[in-house]
């Protein structure tokens, strides 16, 4: 497997972002990953190679960019990063401060930035991008299937946050635009995607006859649960996600639509 670290100029500076592919020649299907508010770190990075050996061209950018070198992580004595909830006032405030300097707009704009680079150079397979998010990222993955719907057809939004709001940036409102397939994973125990929630988006993708939506909520789990090294990490609701997941991104954007030649 191949990895790399690169910069993608965007008008707004370099945004750095995490790659991983297979060492074969490509070219490769593109899946995005979207970080959570946490930040560009080790443990997404796991994820992106994950996808990777999986034979896809896999690419994390680092949404943060603009605030300099961002990146949010407490452990506790076990090793495994304080989920969000545990922490006390002062370490949520220095949590929070980089997720409200970034906007749903900003994210749609980089995307953009991101998908024009992959085309102009990198052994990216034309069509069709997957994409997978969580947390905040969950919510980015709706926001770039409404903006370039002809492009992300395969995403997975997990334990995603602020899915429906009453603004009119909520990502929920680009639903018709949707096309392929969306997957939602969620915690049975979360407080930022309440079971009004979860009910309304089934609802809402009801109407939308061009993406087919399906969604699973994963019993004993809490908001956080698909992040290996988080303290809520619930084992079995990530493995279903993953097998979910690779066989919706096999129906959408194949990561091998040939047989591949053995040596003789």
């Amino acid at each position: 497997m191949e990895e790399k670290t690169v910069n993608i100029p965007t008008p707004d500076g370099q945004m750095n972002a995490f790659v991983a592919h297979p060492s074969a020649p490509g070219p490769f299907p593109a899946v995005v990953i979207y970080m959570d508010f946490w930040g560009f770190r080790e443990e997404l990075f796991d994820i992106v190679r994950r996808v990777a050996v999986a034979g896809y061209y896999c690419v994390m950018p680092n949404l943060y960019y603009r605030q300099g070198k961002v990146s949010n992580a407490f452990y506790d004595q076990n090793g495994k990063m304080i989920s969000f909830e545990a922490l006390d006032e002062e370490r949520k405030k220095i949590a929070l401060e980089p997720l409200l300097m970034l906007t749903n707009a900003m994210v749609i704009k980089d995307t953009g930035v991101l998908v024009e680079f992959l085309h102009a150079g990198e052994p990216v397979r034309r069509g069709i991008m997957g994409s997978i998010g969580y947390c905040m990222g969950g919510r980015h993955v709706f926001c770039v299937a409404g903006a370039y719907p002809e492009v992300f057809q395969a995403g997975a939004s997990l334990h995603g946050t602020n899915l429906i709001l009453d603004r009119e940036d909520s990502p929920h409102h680009q639903a018709h635009k949707f096309r392929g397939e969306l997957y939602c994973g969620f915690a049975e125990t979360d407080p930022y995607a309440s079971r009004e929630v979860i009910k309304g988006l089934a609802e809402i993708f009801q109407r939308c006859p061009h993406v087919s939506y399906m969604h699973e909520i994963h019993k004993g789990a809490d908001h956080g649960y698909a992040l290996p090294d988080r303290d809520v990490f619930h084992k079995v609701g990530a493995n279903r996600d993953w097998e979910l997941i690779f066989a919706m991104l096999q129906r959408q954007c194949p990561a091998y639509s040939e047989t591949i030649p053995t040596k003789q």
